[in-house]
């Protein structure tokens, strides 16, 4: 009996030896208890949630080296290797998940959408539903606060800047020529179909070191990696007709779409103020084919061709039977990408985009033929460090050949250059914490053609000030060689350069956004020259300056009407310049000090319809009155536009659609135009330029077929 008592009391004695207590407390950053929170040893059944009060006890048998394991919603997962005695009464502190939600943002200067932000202000279904829009992804984008309504232009002008001063994306690879040709006071189209992209970044100025060649604006368009089925899609238009296939494999894709445009019996039905010989004439295809290796990377490969062709005249005061403008444009563009995951959290992306575009141009007596042969080579590395801190880096090389033919009656001059450009960064994201993060980055630029370097440091910061709230601040410098058009006379300049300073503060809530940004922008070294436009006989310098100023508001709110969502846009802009062939520093005659837009879409159920309007404004522009004294001192009256589109379920998968712009037929006066020579009483005769038809018309329809008999083009539209 004694020799039985004695082994139950030792075996006791050594369980109780054999079991440990783990036990502690988990706190935050600020020392708040962590309720909830699940704390175990890693590899066994051992383990508790904490209390109210952030504590934890629990006993285990385990010896020697352990890893205990905390983690918690919102904030990261604690992990500790030692001695199991080490885990008595420990105050283990978890750091906030910076990857959640509710984690601040950098966003001073940019629009994210779709699948780049958390957050989105625009989506990339907005680009082909906005009325007034018409399909174009710029004119969706004009809708957004930061741009200048130009409209006999089409082009995005930011806060600002000028056209040129914007450059376009795809999949990280330049698009030398985004735009589709046009003339004077006719609006050219972006030529990239708005149904390729998953995700769209508008950079209206602060952008990242990663992307360079813009003073003011970058337009980053991310397209789909995986179509999600097989369809094929039918556009029946009354500007023309469309076509296109997707075709699915087990780790591949081909998209194929193809578009005719002709609006010659549109010009027939409803003719403007042009004398059309040829009205606009346009064959378009493209084709996308996408790759997925088995280790997860991914092969992307963009390939788009269009032919453009069109004659006419068009009213001028200084000639009685007008200008006679005729062009025949042939375009090719080829983006490749290439992303992979490497080993220990590196990636890779690289890519190499290519542009041919031809022109024959015929302007009054004069032939003009323009050639430009362009391309872009990429490679980024990126390092995932921790969800704090990430690192990137790369080197990008720009190829651009340029030549023209000038030929008239007394002239046959060939002119051309070559303007390459080779690029490096590094830029790196730092989180401190859940509040409070950081972006840096440096880029170095050489010109082979104007033979200089130039250092551009960019950084961001942002502050999350409460739930919904966060302050944003960037700085950046920006450099871009000079167009085309002056680099064809004259290669003894430096780059034209700009320094941004940009303070944002965002609100988001349930399907709500409000933006407020305010910005400064100084430019130096801008192109003049001392004629009426840029000629060969030109004198040309880098002593041109300016500045920008203005304060961007925007709000979109999706929750407080039911099946409708709206938004309102407003921007102040206060700029001047000294450039071109400008006496003296005056407002620019393509910025306007006031800009608005409301964009309302409304679902309307018993119908089977979606309905939208949008209204923009723009205060008048400045132009020069001979008749008067001043350089840029008269205005033209104020810019008014209210669009409408409605699409209309026929079936599950036919849409009819129609749209008009400017429904209230508004007579808006883009500028003027004024004689070369005054009257007989000592007057200059002048012109208004208006827009050549007061309202545009469409009409469509659209038919999908697909294995999933809910599909449509409703989305498209």
């Amino acid at each position: 009996m004694k020799a039985l008592s004695l082994l139950l009391f030792t075996l006791i004695h050594v369980n109780l030896i054999s079991q440990t207590t783990v036990y502690g407390k988990v706190i935050d950053n600020q020392g708040i208890p962590i309720m909830g929170a699940n704390v175990y040893l890693e590899g066994t059944y051992d383990g508790t949630a904490t209390s109210e009060n952030g504590l934890f006890s629990f006993e285990t048998e385990e010896q020697g080296e352990q890893t205990l394991i905390v983690s918690s919603i919102s904030f990261e997962t604690y992990s500790k290797s030692a001695e199991i005695n080490f885990f008595n009464n420990i105050i283990i502190k978890l750091k906030d998940d910076v990857n959640t939600l509710d984690a601040v943002t950098v966003n001073a200067g940019t629009f994210n959408a779709g699948d780049n932000a958390k957050v989105t202000a625009l989506k990339p279904l907005d680009i082909v539903t906005t009325a007034g829009a018409l399909g174009d992804f710029v004119g969706a984008l004009q809708t957004l606060p930061g741009t200048s309504n130009v409209a006999e232009d089409g082009r995005l002008f930011v806060r600002g800047g000028d056209a040129e001063e914007t450059q376009i994306f795809v999949d990280g690879m330049r698009v030398f020529t985004p735009y589709s040709p046009s003339t004077n006071n006719i609006p050219t189209r972006g030529r990239l179909s708005p149904f390729l992209f998953k995700g769209i970044t508008f950079s209206t100025g602060g952008y990242s070191a990663e992307y360079g060649q813009a003073l003011s604006s970058v337009l980053l368009l991310t397209s789909i990696d995986e179509p999600q089925e097989e369809k094929t899609e039918i556009s029946i238009m009354s500007v023309g007709v469309g076509l296109g296939n997707t075709q699915k494999w087990k780790n591949s894709s081909l998209s194929l779409n193809i578009s005719y445009i002709n609006l010659t019996p549109y010009q027939k039905i409803y003719s403007d103020d042009n004398d059309w010989h040829k009205p606009v004439a346009s064959l378009s295809g493209e084709a996308v084919y996408r790759y997925k290796f088995n280790n997860d990377a991914l092969l992307k490969v963009y390939s788009a061709y269009s032919a453009v062709n069109f004659d006419l005249t068009q009213k001028d005061i200084n000639e009685i039977d007008g200008i006679r403008f005729g062009l025949k444009n042939k375009n090719l563009y080829v983006n490749s990408s290439y992303k992979d995951f490497l080993k220990k959290d590196w990636s890779i992306v690289s890519g190499v985009s290519f542009a041919n575009d031809y022109s024959e141009i015929n302007y009054s007596l004069a032939e003009i033929t323009d050639i430009e042969n362009s391309a872009h080579l990429k490679t980024t590395l990126n390092k995932y460090f921790s969800s704090r801190y990430k690192l990137s880096f790369g080197a990008e090389y720009f190829i651009t050949n340029f030549s023209e033919n000038y030929r008239d009656s007394s002239i046959d001059r060939l002119y051309t250059f070559d303007n390459n450009i080779l690029s490096s960064f590094v830029e790196t994201d730092i989180f401190f914490s859940k509040k409070l993060a950081t972006k840096i980055g440096l880029r170095g630029e050489y010109s082979e053609l104007l033979q200089e370097f130039n250092l551009s440091p960019r950084i961001s910061l942002a502050y999350k000030s409460g739930e919904n709230s966060q302050f944003s601040l960037a700085y950046g410098k920006f450099f871009q060689n000079p167009k085309n058009e002056y680099l064809k006379y004259d290669t003894n300049f430096t780059a034209e350069n700009t320094t941004h300073y940009i303070a944002n503060y965002q609100y988001v809530k349930n399907k709500q956004i409000f933006r407020a940004e305010a910005y400064y922008k100084d430019y130096n070294d801008l192109v003049k020259y001392d004629t009426p436009v840029a000629l060969p006989i030109s004198s040309y310098s880098n002593s041109g300056n300016g500045y920008a100023k203005g304060l961007d508001i925007f709000w979109r709110d999706n929750k407080s009407i039911k099946n409708t969502e709206y938004w309102l846009s407003y921007s102040y802009l206060d700029t001047e310049r000294d450039f071109q062939n400008y006496p003296t520093k005056a407002t620019p005659n393509f910025a306007s000090t006031h800009n608005a837009s409301i964009v309302l879409k409304c679902w309307i159920e018993d119908w089977k319809s979606q309905a939208g309007l949008s209204y923009n404004f723009a205060s008048g522009r400045n132009y020069t009155n001979p008749n008067k004294r001043g350089f840029l001192t008269e205005q033209a009256k104020n810019f008014h536009s209210l669009n409408f589109n409605y699409a209309y379920l026929m079936s599950p998968q036919k849409i009819l659609y129609f749209s008009i712009s400017n429904v209230l037929g508004t007579q808006n006066i883009n500028g003027y135009q004024y004689a070369n020579e005054a009257n007989t009483n000592g007057i200059f005769d002048r012109r208004a330029i208006t827009p050549a038809a007061d309202r545009f018309f469409f009409v469509g329809f659209f038919w999908t077929i697909s294995d999933n008999k809910n599909d449509n083009q409703l989305d498209n539209l």
